[in-house]
C-alpha cells in the first residue's frame, strides 16, 4: 500500500510558496509508515522547527490498474476522503535548494493524516467538492476540487503511467492556499462540506 501525493495542483498555493507552475503533475510518495495512527496526536519531530499543515482531498483506489485512460478512471475509486500532508518546510527548503528529493521533509513517520471516507456516489460531482481546515476553530484553508489544475481522473491517468495502482493505495490530490505552521496544543479539524472528517491535536 502506498500514498501517492500530487504537489502544486492549486494555483494560489503555487503562488504563496513562490513555486514555478508545473506543466505536468508533480508526484512524490509517502510510505505506509507515514500514516498517523487513528486517535493519536501528531508529535512535532525534533528535526524541524517549521511543520506545516496541508489539507488535501484523498482518493482510495479500489482495483489494480496500469495505463488507465481518463475516461475509465472513475471506475478505479469509489470513496473520497480528506487528510493532511504534514511538511517540514524548513527541511524541504534546504533540500529543494540543493536539488535533492523531498522525502525527509514529506514522508516521515506520522506525516500523513487519513480521515474518514465518504462513498463517491454521495457527491453530485467529484470535481466540485468543497473542503476546509480549521486550526483552533478558525478556518485556515478552504478549497474546491474545481480549482485543481489536474482533476481526479486526470491524476489517475497520469500516475498510472508510472506506477501500478493497487487496491488500498491512496492518492493525495494537492493542497489549496493557506498552508501554515503548527505548534504544540494546536487542534486541527478537517471538513468536506459540513462533515467533520478528522480531528488532530498537535503535541
Amino acid at each position: 500500500m502506498k500514498l501517492i501525493c500530487i504537489g502544486r495542483n492549486y494555483t494560489e498555493h503555487i503562488e504563496e510558496l513562490e513555486n514555478e507552475r508545473p506543466t505536468e503533475p508533480v508526484i512524490f510518495q509517502k510510505p505506509d509508515s507515514a500514516i498517523l495512527l487513528k486517535k493519536q496526536p501528531f508529535f512535532i519531530p525534533d528535526f524541524s522547527d517549521d511543520i506545516h499543515y496541508e489539507v488535501e482531498v484523498l482518493i482510495k483506489i479500489n482495483k489494480i490498474g496500469k495505463y488507465i485512460d481518463k475516461k475509465f478512471a472513475h471506475k478505479y475509486y469509489d470513496e473520497i476522503g480528506l487528510g493532511i500532508d504534514f511538511t517540514a518546510r524548513d527541511l524541504q527548503s534546504k533540500l529543494k535548494a540543493k536539488g535533492l528529493p523531498w522525502e525527509k521533509a514529506k514522508a516521515f513517520d506520522g506525516s500523513a493524516v487519513v480521515g474518514k471516507w465518504i462513498p463517491k456516489n454521495e457527491f453530485n460531482d467529484v470535481n466540485a467538492i468543497e473542503f476546509s481546515l480549521k486550526k483552533n476553530e478558525n478556518i485556515v484553508q478552504k478549497g474546491n476540487t474545481s480549482h485543481m489544475l489536474w482533476k481526479i481522473d486526470e491524476i489517475i491517468e497520469y500516475v498510472s503511467k508510472y506506477f501500478t495502482l493497487k487496491i488500498g493505495d491512496i492518492i493525495f490530490t494537492g493542497t489549496p492556499a493557506g498552508v501554515g505552521r503548527v505548534i504544540a496544543n494546536d487542534k486541527l479539524k478537517g471538513f468536506i462540506e459540513n462533515r467533520e472528517m478528522f480531528s488532530i491535536t498537535i503535541k
